[in-house]
């Protein structure tokens, strides 16, 4: 068989190591030696001797998502073989979670992680009650942790001098060491929001970095408008 289909641009390579690599910029791929962690209905493909199994639907099982507070299922991938991960066609990206750091990001943009995280389920501090709550999830640990966003991210340094306010629909995650609180303001809604209602920021101080996807807006939410 021929083709540009079948160049090594798309030829899946046998793994060189046990763990999380980007496969593509669509697709992750894990290479699994014992367990790990992803969404449900993220496995695309899997070969080897895999099992995967349902977490319960408690608290510690599943993830919250920003804003409306909905929970994200997650299965546990057990065994030795390879399992490939995407979501949507989002773009996908590989965070090293290191020993004493903490990651706090939207339960939206989680895509699989390492079982050696640790993660919670946590109020973002400032925010009180916004809609269904603003919750978000934070993996602490030593690991891998994979994420998909719609677009490219833009990773936006803070420093004390320089807060940064973002879109709380479209911000995906930020380092532990920041400060939280919501901005509102009814002059920027109006313009940004047609004079829809008063636009909410979350505002992040210290010394760290934030992460923001290029939409301000879910994709069911866009279809809607």
């Amino acid at each position: 068989m021929k083709g540009d289909l079948f160049s090594s641009e798309h030829m899946v390579q046998p793994a060189q190591a046990p763990g999380m690599t980007v496969e593509n910029a669509k697709c992750i791929r894990y290479a699994v030696n014992g367990e790990m962690l992803a969404r449900q209905g993220a496995m695309i493909a899997y070969r080897g001797n895999l099992a995967f199994e349902r977490k319960g639907q408690g608290v510690g099982g599943m993830l919250k998502r920003a804003v409306t507070g909905e929970g994200l299922p997650l299965m546990t991938v057990r065994g030795q073989g390879e399992a490939w991960f995407a979501h949507e066609a989002q773009n996908c990206f590989v965070v090293d979670v290191e020993a004493g750091d903490e990651f706090t990001v939207n339960g939206r943009n989680v895509l699989c992680f390492d079982a050696s995280l640790s993660y919670r389920i946590a109020t973002v501090k400032g925010a009180g009650i916004t809609g269904g709550g603003l919750f978000n999830s934070v993996f602490s640990g030593q690991g891998r942790l994979g994420l998909v966003c719609e677009g490219n991210p833009l990773v936006i340094p803070v420093s004390p001098q320089y807060p940064v306010y973002v879109d709380t629909d479209a911000v995906v995650g930020w380092t532990a060491a920041l400060q939280t609180s919501l901005h509102r303001s009814q002059s920027i809604g109006s313009m940004l929001r047609g004079g829809s209602g008063e636009a909410v920021q979350l505002v992040l101080q210290g010394q760290g970095y934030v992460v923001v996807r290029p939409s301000e807006a879910t994709p069911h939410k866009a279809q809607q408008h």
